[in-house]
């Protein structure tokens, strides 16, 4: 069996050229297991083999680093073991460069014969092979060695995925089956059968020798809605550093989508300024206390990204600066296992609708950043997930709607469902008509760009007024019986050479063209792609409009909070325990040089106001791990409570 799963993780690199001598010189038990104690770890994926192809240990398949002197896997996995912190072992997987030179054919290759990643040959960077190459008979031999010879508990996988390539041995492949390899579409199917066939292999070779060794295979993002690449790992692990190019939007996605998959999962970041093989860059004990807390409030444990010194010694400062927030980590872990979201709203992920494996992008971010600031309890679903828990579905921008999903989007309606849709969401396959009655004919795309939106509901922040709307959107027009909750105006012509007027676009002609919003019975429609307009501008009407249409449908939400639109909450049920445990959170990125957000000063905030509405009868509310009892009160089912301060990160506990 599985040992318990280990929430404070640390992901260690080791990618070392073999122009660098003295290697694991200053390698030191007692050392390694003090940084590890210093940083509450309780565990760390040593590395076997890294990106240049050198293994750490003494192989025969494979070559030790020649700068190495003893077995440095073997080293560690006894200091680690020795003080019970659990140890999983990396394998560089996609990419090998010392394999490369003597085996240049088996790379991956791209239609115009380049490789991955440097784009000459005399750019540094590594290089990936191609899985159906004679290189994964030589990985899973790399693979069965260290788990036939090391006292490992996982295997962690890098640089795999689904990846189109045309080397030779895919081209032979596609022409032996009558495929056009110059088709995306048959190096797609390629691509995917390429990257099973390396997955079941290797997973089949590892169990062959330790039956329940955990496994994971990383290709930098959990694609959602697509099981059967998800049911490869025995658990999860999302590569998200903020600063290394995935933001502060792709986590809390990723988790809310992952938290419905029903396996164990880690949220990882890493200790770096940037990203991954950084020296010298640290982010701060703020920013990791705020993203690890950020974990475990959505029921992952966590994984900090780190790399060791080519000596061996693992630096002082960064499990100094780990510790902090680990030691915060340590102390919640109780309140944060076995757990379950409580959400009102279910997203229908963009990307689960996607025929490749690609991102939802903005459509998918845009989404998360509206339903974050507006303070709503949500997960992220896929067309397979069970839809009856949801008070309300959000049908995000640009999802059609085939048979089988209109089919069980009207079974959801029939029995109290609401549906938001917006954009093109809602159309059949053929973007002709509505496939759930949206209480609305659509008639096209709106010529007038941008056009502008007349709300006839009150604003909190705004008066009455024509707001540009950066999208034509669609024109429709309302059946009877339908509700109209804002007009669409047109502007009085685009701007092009021969009609512009002052310097960005024409003003609304202030007549109504149309409805913008309708609602009709338990389904609105927004005529816009409004969360890809936020995610792309970020404009308040914007949010502002579609948490008002989200309000309207829910009527009364689960969770009220004064919490600022930067602070994010979530409601995890322990069952087991008959409890409930609030999550609140409260950080503000900021912008560092040209394209890196992060957390800088941590501001806390007093007297948060919250309302719940449980179906349980709450028998008692105190702030954990603190243990201060809290007062609330509670009428007609509503729990009311004052958190006294959010520094960070605060939980309250709700016993039922």
């Amino acid at each position: 069996m599985h040992k318990q799963f280990p929430l404070r993780q640390i992901h260690l690199d080791f990618h070392t050229s073999e122009k660098i001598f003295g290697i694991g010189k200053n390698f030191d038990k007692k050392q390694f297991q003090k940084m590890l104690k210093t940083g509450h770890v309780n565990s760390i994926t040593l590395f076997a083999k890294c990106h240049h192809g050198w293994c750490y240990y003494p192989a025969r398949h494979g070559r030790m680093h020649p700068n190495l002197k003893f077995d440095l896997l073997k080293a560690q996995l006894e200091a680690v073991h020795e003080i019970g912190v659990n140890a999983p072992v990396y394998i560089s997987a996609g990419v090998d460069e010392q394999m490369v030179a003597g085996h240049h054919h088996w790379l991956r290759r791209y239609a115009d014969n380049t490789t991955t990643w440097p784009k000459t040959i005399l750019e540094p960077g590594y290089h990936e092979f191609c899985m159906n190459s004679p290189y994964l008979d030589y990985l899973i031999a790399q693979t069965e060695e260290v788990v036939r010879n090391y006292d490992c508990d996982g295997i962690f996988l890098d640089i795999v995925g689904v990846k189109t390539c045309v080397c030779q041995f895919c081209i032979k492949l596609m022409l032996d089956r009558k495929q056009d390899p110059r088709d995306p579409e048959a190096q797609m199917v390629m691509a995917r059968e390429a990257y099973l066939k390396y997955a079941r292999r290797i997973n089949k070779a590892i169990r062959m020798i330790k039956p329940h060794l955990r496994i994971f295979h990383n290709a930098g993002h959990i694609t959602r809605g697509d099981y059967e690449l998800v049911r490869l790992n025995t658990h999860i692990e999302m590569e998200s550093l903020p600063t290394g190019g995935w933001g502060y939007d792709h986590f809390p996605l990723s988790v809310r989508y992952c938290q419905g998959l029903g396996m164990d999962m880690l949220g990882m970041t890493g200790k770096f300024h940037t990203s991954w093989g950084e020296f010298g860059g640290y982010k701060n004990a703020r920013a990791l206390k705020y993203e690890a807390s950020l974990a475990i409030a959505n029921g992952a444990g966590c994984s900090i990204g780190d790399q060791l010194h080519p000596y061996g010694h693992l630096d002082e400062a960064t499990y100094s600066i780990i510790g902090q927030a680990y030691a915060e980590v340590e102390k919640k872990e109780q309140w944060c296992k076995n757990v379950s979201s409580v959400a009102d709203i279910g997203v229908l992920s963009y990307e689960a609708f996607l025929t490749q494996s690609r991102s939802g992008g903005v459509i998918d971010s845009g989404v998360i950043r509206i339903l974050l600031e507006g303070k709503f309890l949500f997960d992220v679903l896929d067309p397979e997930s069970d839809f009856k828990k949801y008070r309300v579905l959000i049908l995000p921008d640009a999802i059609t709607i085939n048979a089988k999903l209109k089919n069980k989007l009207k079974a959801y309606l029939k029995k109290g469902g609401k549906i938001l849709l917006t954009g093109t969401s809602g159309l059949d396959t053929k973007n002709i008509f509505f496939a759930v009655n949206a209480g609305a004919r659509y008639l096209g795309t709106g010529i007038s760009n941008p056009s502008y939106i007349a709300p006839r509901f009150k604003l909190r922040d705004f008066p009455p007024a024509q707001f540009v709307m950066y999208s034509g959107g669609n024109k429709i027009s309302a059946s009877a019986g339908t509700e109209v909750l804002a007009w669409r105006q047109d502007s009085f012509f685009n701007r092009d050479y021969f009609h512009f007027s002052s310097h960005q676009h024409a003003p609304s002609t202030l007549k109504n063209a149309g409805p913008a919003i309708v609602r009709k019975g338990n389904v609105c429609y927004i005529a816009y792609p409004v969360f890809t307009l936020y995610a792309e501008k970020g404009q308040q009407i914007v949010r502002d409009i579609t948490v008002h249409c989200l309000n309207t449908l829910l009527g009364t939400r689960i969770l009220e909070t004064s919490l600022p639109s930067q602070g994010i909450n979530t409601l995890m049920h322990q069952k087991a325990n008959k409890k409930y445990v609030l999550h609140l959170l409260y950080a503000s990125p900021v912008k560092r040089g040209q394209s890196i957000e992060v957390i800088d000063d941590i501001v806390p905030l007093y007297n948060v106001s919250v309302k719940l509405r449980l179906k349980e009868k709450i028998r008692s509310v105190r702030l954990v791990p603190q243990g201060q009892e809290l007062e609330f009160c509670e009428n007609n089912g509503v729990v009311e409570i004052t958190v006294p301060e959010v520094n960070c990160h605060q939980m309250v506990e709700l016993n039922y």
